[in-house]
């Protein structure tokens, strides 16, 4: 039983603001209608923001159920420093609706990994919330999608170096505090696969974009990310309509 409210569940909505196709950030609300007057010109992926045009990330694509606000930011401190580990089964399937936005594009036989706790901080817990969070998913996908193959691999993914708290690091911050902190298990990447990369928050993305390049340098075809929910920062892109040649701003 979860100490939450029918209320407070309604109240979660996914994201329906126009948001970058590689990365997930919030672009400007004008961009939704430039998507039809410049179709023709926008790459594969739709609108993006101007990090992930300049520097693309080593993910194909990131997606989110809900920013990161009010009752989902409490519903996931519940699971994750109150250790109300049933609060996983529940976001767990707000987290499947919004990996099937994939479907069509990743490939439907996934390697699934969950972004790992250092060893010492997964004992003091306990458990690892986004372990929880993607058997969750995995469990709801494999019931409405019974043709997608999901392998989880639990030891793919080591985190090899205890990481400073991210919370009050810049974005460069958690960048440098991310660099080497991850390592996959030798000959345990299937070569050519496609890995589904589970955590329950993405913030700047340093994680992510970490544990994607590892990823990726191992063997791995494409890495996919998905995030129960999306910090967005109050301050969005803007697409440069004039020259079709960048969102300018600040990402």
């Amino acid at each position: 039983m979860v100490p939450i409210c029918q209320a407070c569940w309604l109240n979660i909505r996914s994201e329906a603001v126009q948001l970058c196709g590689r990365c997930g950030e919030a672009l400007d609300i004008d961009s939704g209608r430039l998507v039809g007057q410049f179709a023709a010109q926008l790459p594969e992926e739709g609108l993006l923001c101007s990090p992930c045009r300049m520097v693309p990330p080593e993910f194909a694509r990131a997606v989110a159920y809900a920013e990161y606000r009010d009752e989902l930011r409490e519903m996931i401190h519940l699971l994750k420093y109150e250790r109300i580990r049933a609060m996983a089964q529940p976001l767990g399937r707000m987290l499947a609706q919004s990996i099937l936005s994939f479907e069509g594009a990743a490939a439907r036989d996934l390697v699934v990994v969950a972004v790992p706790l250092f060893a010492g901080k997964q004992r003091h817990r306990s458990y690892n919330q986004s372990a929880l969070l993607a058997d969750a998913a995995i469990s709801e996908l494999r019931r409405i999608r019974p043709g997608w193959r999901l392998r989880r691999q639990p030891d793919l993914l080591r985190r090899v170096r205890d990481t400073e708290s991210q919370f009050s690091l810049t974005p460069r911050g958690r960048r440098r505090n991310m660099q080497g902190a991850f390592a996959v298990k030798a000959g345990a990447m299937p070569l050519g696969c496609e890995v589904l990369l589970i955590d329950d928050i993405y913030t700047t993305g340093a994680t992510a974009k970490e544990c994607a390049k590892v990823l990726r340098r191992a063997g791995a075809a494409k890495v996919w990310v998905a995030t129960l929910a999306r910090a967005q920062t109050p301050r969005v892109a803007m697409w440069d309509a004039e020259t079709m040649a960048a969102p300018v701003g600040f990402g």
